[in-house]
């Protein structure tokens, strides 16, 4: 029997999945680390954090699989999308990486727009210029960390900071670099045009592979620190919505997904460029050659559920550790005594600015509604509708733009939660679809790594072998009509908060 390993670098966690070759999990590890916010509208992560979590949950699979490492035929490498890793000429980490959800840098997308051109930068990358995306981070470093700037030999993604430390190599591939915004995406390539304007040697980049393509070898040491064998393939992975994709089968037309993560993302496969003129969906390569997807993105999915159980529910996780569950068993509990609508209270999910449909950096969480008659079981159904509201934002774009859906399929961390996952079926007026593995984004780049060595013959042929639905759940017409009036005022709110979003951020 052939195994693979699938490796997820989270925002919260990196997570490690040993497979075989059907599919099927054989163990897991996680390890979880700190975000810092230095001031508000700022993330940051250490990048020597998520190396330390990835050694530590490589050596607990193989330890806890029992399997001869020489029977690890591949490694698949998925991550947090959009981050910056600055490393100097002997290849130490400069400062901290400003990731995916970090907003500082809305001068820069201003002066990005300047030197390129709405038009132009949106014909190039797919995308108009985003605080989110690697380029203004970038940008952000040069203009204000000049002296960093200057000791800077190369800029890696999250994920490629950690195929460095296996491999030694300095690689990336075609879906994560997609949101760098440095990429012609039509064309698959680094953009010169871009980076001349920008003023970004192309040398500060990593080499550009295909996702399942393999991009280096395990060295001697990080053999030492893992237990994988010396010359193990790592492949090319993927950004880790791509690589949730393939892991979710959104391998082919007609077939989309809704996951919830740290951030929510609806994401659909086409096999031609389709580009939002007005940018409010990405663009990006699909980890299957010579495809792309589109996809809606929501800043504060899981991450709102999140910050609501560390802030207001320490009874229900000290309750779920004496009963040895998710504390996220609990909050389902709760929230199912509250009718859908939650008595007329609305959360807006934007804790961390927004992108899909708004691209405002100054958005900020809002409860609108809230009587003395509101109870906390309230407030926490209605983070978890108000999440789903901001799903329903991106697919209703990714539907306007002529996508071909026949089936929606739920993943992620709140795509376990059944009451998650019915909310999400009531409130598109769509049947919801789970797969035979929650894995997702380790379960996409262990299949592109199978592909790259050989085990599969494509990366839609490794999908038909390993994945299957499993479960389906139909929507609640009723409440789809109740949802639907509701759904209008969630839209109308952000209109009417918009300035004083902005107006706020003047104050802070």
């Amino acid at each position: 029997m052939a195994y693979l390993l699938g490796i997820d670098i989270g925002t919260s966690g990196t997570k490690t999945v040993l497979f075989d070759e059907l599919g099927s999990t054989v163990a897991s590890a996680v390890s979880e680390y700190p975000l810092y916010q230095p001031h508000i509208g700022w993330a940051e992560q250490d990048p020597e954090d998520w190396w330390k979590a990835v050694c530590e949950t490589i050596r607990q699979v193989l330890s806890k699989s029992g399997i001869k490492v020489e029977e690890v035929k591949g490694v698949g490498l998925s991550g947090q999308m959009h981050g910056a890793v600055l490393l100097d000429k002997d290849g130490n980490v400069l400062r901290k990486a400003i990731i995916w959800c970090d907003q500082r840098s809305s001068a820069e997308c201003e002066q990005i727009t300047s030197l390129v051109g709405r038009e132009r930068l949106i014909q190039i990358t797919a995308n108009p210029a985003l605080t989110g995306f690697t380029a203004s981070k970038i940008m952000w470093i040069k203009n204000n960390e000049p002296q960093i700037f200057e000791k800077t030999c190369k800029v890696l993604l999250p994920k490629d900071y950690i195929r460095f430390k296996l491999t030694g190599e300095f690689a990336t591939e075609v879906s994560d670099a997609s949101g760098m915004q440095l990429m012609d995406v039509p064309k698959r390539k680094w953009s010169d045009e871009v980076l001349g304007k920008l003023g970004i040697d192309r040398s500060l980049l990593a080499d550009l592979y295909e996702s399942y393509e393999v991009s280096g070898k395990v060295n001697k040491f990080a053999s030492g620190l893992t237990g994988l064998k010396v010359g193990t393939p790592v492949a090319g992975g993927a950004g880790d919505q791509a690589a949730g994709a393939v892991g979710n089968g959104i391998v082919k037309s007609g077939v989309i997904s809704s996951t919830i993560g740290t951030s929510g993302v609806v994401f659909a496969y086409t096999d031609k460029v389709s580009i939002d003129p007005k940018g409010r969906v990405h663009t990006f390569c699909h980890a299957v050659p010579d495809t792309w997807h589109i996809m809606g993105v929501t800043q504060a999915a899981g991450l709102s559920l999140k910050w609501f159980r560390d802030n207001f529910c320490i009874e229900e996780k000290r309750t779920a550790e004496l009963m040895e569950i998710d504390p996220y068993v609990l909050l389902d509990q709760e929230a199912e005594k509250v009718s859908a609508g939650c008595s007329g209270l609305i959360y807006l999910p934007y804790m961390m600015g927004e992108r899909t449909p708004h691209l405002d950096p100054y958005a900020k969480g809002v409860f609108f509604g809230l009587s003395a008659k509101h109870q906390k079981q309230d407030m926490l159904r209605a983070v978890m509708e108000g999440v789903v509201y901001s799903l329903k934002d991106c697919l209703e774009i990714i539907r306007e733009m002529g996508v071909d859906i026949t089936e929606i399929r739920a993943s992620g961390g709140g795509g376990k939660s059944r009451l998650w996952r019915q909310m999400q079926a009531d409130v598109f007026g769509t049947a919801i679809t789970t797969i035979n593995s929650s894995e997702g984004p380790a379960l996409g780049v262990a299949l592109l790594a199978g592909v790259g060595t050989g085990l599969y013959s494509s990366v839609a042929q490794a999908c038909e072998a390993t994945i299957k639905v499993k479960n389906v759940q139909d929507p609640d017409m009723k409440l789809n009509e109740k949802y639907s009036r509701i759904y209008g005022m969630y839209g109308r709110l952000y209109n009417s908060l918009k300035k004083d979003f902005a107006d706020l951020a003047e104050m802070l």
